[in-house]
């Protein structure tokens, strides 16, 4: 059962002789107060329930109690008149803010997560559940309108992310979060221009800047030449890194779900998970000495050429993305230990198969055909990329002043 009175609260008495009229909203017996104005007993009608005309903003005030008592009554009304659960936290909110019908930040963010999962993009779901749990714990699980994300709230949340030890990735996934959710409340009139928290002179986003090392060719051929037991995960994961570094750095993703119907006179076809963006590779030697390992267990992998997702059910898009999601931490703890064995020092996980790609190519490769071979929509992604890697120019600049 809920119910709405209005009275003087008696028990908050303020130095200047004042007692604040309170909206008391009860809920299963527990009471809930919202805070209209502070006036004298005198001023205070207790059978009316009103100001007094003694009081000299008697009609301000009065009008606001009608306004408030009548904005929580029909909210309760709404609520059961949907069959929905009271959400008594949620309606103390709007009562004080006074704004029936606009969505808040969490209200929003919970229906672009259904989106999400509905349009199966599990990847940006799964990052964006991690990020507004983060949030809702900061904020004391208090929900908010758009407005009140200010520029001032943003940079105390920063600052709380970094107290907690969070990496940059962590805390531009925040922001970004935070940002695409305020663009999609403009869109939806739920929060006006002028209020955008984000760009020049306000917050910005810092975009992670890590440092991209990758094998060399010594090191790739003490992985080729690393003796590892045949039917081992260790084996299985050493042969998926190589096949990814051999085709340009194909992603994990990729590997993981690549079947044999994709091979066909001696090319590679496959469509990105990522975009679906199609591709076509001529199957290098190297590559093909690989294939030619697992071609007699094309039935017990389901098809796949890698063992590892034949478990999976292909028929359910969250399972192959859970599934992707958990080998990518079991791969990358199997490739910590293949460095090791190897004597590799640099950090190696799958992605650096990609990186040891570009940073083996460096300058042999023109820009154009590097684009092509990474699948980059956008030449300037490789340049960008691949400046990583390629330090010719910058080196023989340095010599060339330096030579005398």
């Amino acid at each position: 059962m809920i119910t709405t009175k209005i009275l003087l609260y008696k028990s908050k008495k303020k130095a200047d002789d004042t007692f604040p009229i309170v909206l008391r909203i009860t809920y299963d017996r527990k009471p809930k107060y919202i805070f209209l104005a502070y006036i004298k007993e005198k001023d205070w009608n207790f059978k009316t329930l009103r100001v007094k005309n003694s009081h000299p903003q008697n009609q301000s005030i009065n009008n606001l109690i009608i306004n408030k008592l009548a904005l929580a009554e029909n909210l309760i009304l709404e609520s059961r008149r949907k069959n929905e659960h009271i959400d008594i936290k949620q309606i103390i909110r709007k009562i004080k803010l006074d704004r029936v019908g606009q969505q808040t930040f969490y209200e929003l963010t919970e229906t672009h997560l259904k989106e999400l999962k509905q349009l199966k993009k599990y990847a940006s779901y799964r990052n964006y559940v991690r990020s507004f749990n983060s949030f809702k714990k900061f904020n004391k699980n208090e929900d908010l309108y758009f407005e009140q994300i200010t520029l001032a709230l943003l940079k105390k949340l920063e600052i709380y992310l970094v107290a907690k030890n969070l990496g940059q990735d962590s805390l531009y996934n925040m922001f970004s979060f935070i940002r695409v959710m305020y663009n999609k409340a403009i869109r939806l009139n739920e929060v006006e221009q002028k209020h955008y928290p984000f760009g020049r002179g306000k917050f910005t986003l810092k975009t992670p800047n890590a440092e991209k090392i990758g094998l060399n060719i010594e090191e790739i051929k003490d992985l080729e030449e690393l003796e590892l037991p045949e039917d081992s995960s260790l084996n299985h994961t050493r042969n998926a890194f190589l096949f990814s570094f051999y085709l340009a750095g194909i992603r994990f993703s990729d590997v993981l779900t690549m079947r044999w119907d994709a091979i066909r006179d001696g090319r590679l076809y496959y469509a990105m998970r990522k975009n679906q963006k199609l591709d076509s590779l001529e199957l290098p030697i190297k590559v093909i000495a690989i294939l030619e390992k697992y071609e007699l267990y094309k039935e017990d992998n389901k098809g796949l050429i890698f063992p590892f997702l034949r478990k999976c059910d292909f028929d359910n898009d969250e399972a192959i993305h859970r599934a992707l999601h958990n080998h990518n931490t079991y791969v990358n703890k199997n490739l910590k230990k293949i460095a090791k064995l190897a004597k590799i020092e640099k950090k190696l996980t799958f992605h650096i198969a990609r990186h040891s790609f570009g940073n083996i190519s460096g300058s042999k490769i023109p820009v154009q055909m590097l684009q092509k071979l990474y699948r980059h929509s956008d030449i300037a992604t490789t340049v960008r990329y691949q400046s990583n890697f390629d330090h010719t120019l910058t080196d023989k600049a340095l010599n060339d002043v330096l030579n005398f």
